[in-house]
């Protein structure tokens, strides 16, 4: 593993942001896991970044040396990399990235896919938000941005389990603050003590249900998540979209399919986790998979991977698929 650093000494960054801690100031650092990305994709979400955190560290997941050597020649002010020698998965990413900046003394950490972009303001959206549900006694864990995938016409909306249904709550203004069951990883801020608590990212589900998992967790410690909806951010969501009656709906490949079910299947057979999600979740990964059997190509790779990981989730199984 090596570690690049653009302008400043690591000692510098440490001190300053243990400084901040004491003083009440937060030291917030981004932190955005890569893995052979888009790099005009990447550069616009690192300039859109830069600016709205104390640092940002880029995990890249075994895309080789020429990584480090582009984000050289950016010339970013506090921009670090944390190369990792093969794809070890997000969750282990993510939680490379959560330790180097508990090290730095960072207050929170917000998270990145590589194919995101924040608006100007969502980080001190999010951290003005964090900060008042914090003064009016609520016990959080995350808080969101409203985000919109840009082949969609509109936002994504929240999610709730109200019963054994899913409800999609959308916003109705910016100033909406929403109690959700799920937020994605992408754009969401999390406070360091949180971490601390609850722990870092569950490294054997590699992909996928990372982010559910974790606010279960957190939920299951009595903390709750929100969704800022003054708080933007594009995101690409899948590897392509599947016009259907009307709707553009998120597809993914046959290995991505594997991940989801098969972690989902893991979910269920957890104990702690309440019966009411698992039996809303359930029913949408059902028709998920008929969903995709029927529509998403190529259909029989997909059935024979969302089958491959329903039988793995089962018996257990964690990590990288042996390809």
């Amino acid at each position: 593993m090596g570690i690049e650093k653009g302008d400043g000494t690591g000692e510098n960054l440490i001190m300053g942001g243990l400084a901040r801690a004491v003083i009440g100031c937060p030291s917030i650092i981004a932190i955005i896991v890569t893995y052979q990305p888009d790099l005009g994709a990447l550069e616009r979400l690192l300039l859109a970044l830069s600016s709205q955190v104390e640092a940002v560290v880029v995990i890249d997941n075994g895309s080789g040396e020429d990584m480090r050597q582009w984000l050289e020649r950016l010339n970013i002010a506090s921009l670090h990399c944390l190369a990792l020698s093969e794809n070890r998965g997000v969750a282990a990413a993510q939680n490379e990235g959560i330790t180097w900046a508990k090290e730095q003394g960072a207050t929170h950490v917000v998270l990145f896919d590589q194919d995101s972009v924040p608006a100007p303001d969502m980080v001190a959206r999010l951290y003005g938000a964090w900060r008042q549900l914090e003064q009016d006694g609520l016990s959080v864990c995350a808080v969101g941005p409203n985000y919109q995938d840009l082949r969609q016409s509109k936002s994504s909306p929240f999610v709730r389990v109200r019963g054994l249904m899913v409800s999609r709550c959308q916003c109705r203004n910016d100033g909406d603050v929403l109690e959700v069951d799920h937020l994605i990883s992408s754009g969401s801020l999390i406070p360091m003590t949180v971490l601390d608590t609850v722990g870092g990212m569950m490294e054997g589900l590699f992909i996928d249900y990372i982010d559910t998992e974790w606010v279960l967790r957190a939920q299951r410690r009595g903390y709750r998540a929100y969704g800022i909806c003054g708080a933007k951010m594009s995101h690409v969501l899948g590897d392509k979209s599947i016009r259907f009656l009307g709707r553009e709906v998120v597809a993914r490949s046959p290995l991505r399919h594997y991940y989801l079910f098969r972690n989902a299947l893991w979910l269920y057979r957890q104990s702690w986790v309440p019966w009411g999600w698992k039996l809303a979740d359930g029913f949408r990964l059902l028709q998920r998979f008929c969903f995709y059997a029927l529509f998403a190509p190529p259909r029989l790779q997909q059935v024979k991977m969302m089958t491959l990981g329903l039988c793995h989730g089962l018996w257990g199984r964690q990590g990288k698929y042996p390809a």
